[in-house]
């Protein structure tokens, strides 16, 4: 089956080259042809030519800024005849963008199924992502069988928005752990313990999660080339405050946690991997 590909940031081109790997016929296009390396597909000329060519699309998009151009822009993927078709968007939506995504493709009778993943790079590549879904069932159903490919778990949520909600609520304890973690490192060489002893303590103790075992060697090399960014994280957290606040929610965590990447940028670091929260609080203690 041909499939096609859209959007090739750090996430993008790893789950992209996973489908090329797993045998898929792939078809891509992006903005920044350069960015798409050297991945074995067949490169299209605009994104309504692979929606033309492929019965599925996925996308996988910085925010629901862009996936709105690409789909109801001037020369936007639901300005041409797309009945039938399958949109997987696997970006990290707002809430009330992907709400409206769904209601202008079923006008269309095109199909959207909004898929953000839990998992970076890394798990992208090894197809060990966790997968949330929501839309019709019947689309679900079609395109499971490529997901499994991406993703070790895959849960279905059916109804529009839940996908997105739950990611959003995911990326919260996401940024939380991290920023917790970095702190208590960063404090720790205060007091005069290594880095690694730190590191190697919290690892069994109060700090073991997925989060230190997916960032301990960056944390411990000081490599904060990005799997994910300080920019992504603080966009998350953000659009989980909008749903908190519409619905009269309060989240007292978030508002602390997302003034914290927030200062990656006024501290010129937030394309870093967003465990590079830790030179915010190292500096900190100097």
């Amino acid at each position: 089956m041909k499939l096609g590909f859209i959007g090739f940031g750090n996430l993008g081109k790893a789950i992209a080259t996973r489908l090329a790997e797993c045998g898929h016929d792939l078809y891509i296009w992006n903005r920044t042809p350069s960015k798409i390396g050297s991945i074995k597909a067949n490169m299209l000329s605009s994104p309504e030519a692979i929606v033309n060519e492929c019965a599925m699309t996925f996308l996988c998009l910085f925010d629901s800024e862009a996936v709105e151009s690409l789909l109801l822009g001037e020369k936007g993927i639901l300005k041409t005849n797309c009945s039938d078709k399958i949109i997987i968007d696997f970006t990290t939506n707002s809430y009330k963008k992907v709400l409206n995504f769904h209601d202008e493709c079923n006008k269309r009778n095109l199909y959207y199924l909004e898929s953000p993943v839990l998992g970076s790079v890394v798990p992208a590549r090894q197809g060990n992502l966790t997968i949330l879904v929501s839309g019709k069932s019947e689309a679900f159903e079609k395109v499971k069988p490529v997901l499994e490919s991406l993703g070790k778990h895959i849960f279905y949520l059916e109804t529009p928005g839940k996908a997105t909600q739950m990611k959003l609520v995911n990326n919260l304890v996401l940024g939380s752990f991290m920023a917790t973690i970095a702190e208590s490192i960063a404090t720790a060489e205060k007091l005069g313990i290594s880095k690694e002893q730190a590191i190697e303590i919290l690892s069994v103790g109060g700090g073991d999660s997925l989060v230190l075992r997916a960032k301990k060697e960056k944390l411990l090399n000081e490599d904060f080339s990005t799997h994910f960014s300080n920019a992504l994280i603080y966009k998350d957290i953000n659009c989980l405050q909008e749903i908190a606040y519409d619905n009269k929610i309060p989240i007292f965590t978030a508002s602390l946690v997302k003034e914290l990447y927030a200062s990656t940028f006024t501290q010129n670091f937030p394309e870093e991997d967003f465990s590079s929260i830790y030179k915010l609080f190292k500096n900190n203690l100097k």
